[in-house]
C-alpha cells in the first residue's frame, strides 16, 4: 500500500510539474486571492478529478478532444470574467468572504479544465498497475487516489504560495487595476493555450 501511495505521488508529481499550465494558473489566482482559499479549492477539485481517474481509468483519456477543449475554454473564460468583475478597492465586508470566493474560483478553474491531462492519465495508469491485480482493491485504490491528490495539491500549493509572495511584492508597486488587467489577460492566454493543446494544435 505504501508503494502504491509513494509510487503514484512521485509519478503524478513529476508528470505534472514540468510545463503544466495550471501551475501558472494557480500562481495567477494567488495574486488575487488568499493562498489558503486556493489550496482548499484545488484540493477539492483534485480529489474529485483523481477519484474519477482511479475509478474509470483510461476512459478519461479517450474523451473527444473537442469536448475537453470546450469545457476547458469555458472554464478559463468564466474565471477570467470573475476576476475582471472583481472591484479594485475592497470593502471590509468582502474580506469576510474572500476565502470562500477564492476556494470556489480555484475549484472551478481546476475541476472544469484539462480533463484527461497527463496527471489523470498517470493516476489511471498507476491504478491499473496497483489496483487491478490486487486482491484488496479498495485499500490500494484509496492509496493511489491519496497519492495522486497529494501530488497535485503539493504542486498547486507551491504555485499558490509563490504567487502570494508575488502578490505582496506587486501590491506595493502596482495599482490594483493593472493587476486585474494582467490577471485577466494571463488567464485568457492560458485558457487559449490549454484549448489549443487539447485539440492537438500545440504539443505539451
Amino acid at each position: 500500500m505504501l508503494l502504491a501511495f509513494f509510487g503514484t505521488y512521485v509519478a503524478v508529481f513529476v508528470a505534472e510539474i514540468v510545463g503544466d499550465k495550471l501551475l501558472y494558473t494557480t500562481g495567477v489566482l494567488a495574486t488575487r486571492y488568499r493562498s489558503v482559499s486556493i489550496v482548499w479549492g484545488m484540493a477539492a477539485a483534485f480529489a474529485l478529478k483523481m477519484g474519477a481517474a482511479v475509478a474509470i481509468g483510461d476512459v478519461i483519456a479517450r474523451l473527444p478532444p473537442s469536448v475537453v477543449a470546450a469545457v476547458t475554454g469555458a472554464s478559463f473564460v468564466g474565471v477570467a470574467l470573475a476576476i475582471w468583475r472583481k472591484p479594485d478597492v475592497r470593502t471590509p465586508k468582502e474580506k469576510d468572504t474572500r476565502i470562500l470566493m477564492g476556494a470556489m474560483i480555484a475549484f472551478s478553474a481546476i475541476f472544469f479544465s484539462e480533463w484527461g491531462d497527463v496527471g489523470q492519465v498517470t493516476a489511471a495508469a498507476m491504478a491499473a498497475r496497483f489496483v487491478a491485480p490486487a486482491a484488496d482493491k479498495l485499500s490500494l485504490a484509496v492509496a493511489v487516489w491519496v497519492g495522486a491528490v497529494s501530488a497535485m495539491v503539493t504542486k498547486g500549493a507551491l504555485a499558490a504560495f509563490l504567487g502570494a509572495g508575488v502578490r505582496v511584492w506587486i501590491a506595493e508597486r502596482v495599482s490594483p487595476r493593472a493587476i486585474r488587467y494582467c490577471a485577466t489577460a494571463a488567464l485568457l492566454i492560458l485558457g487559449a493555450l490549454s484549448v489549443l493543446e487539447t485539440l492537438g494544435v500545440l504539443k505539451g
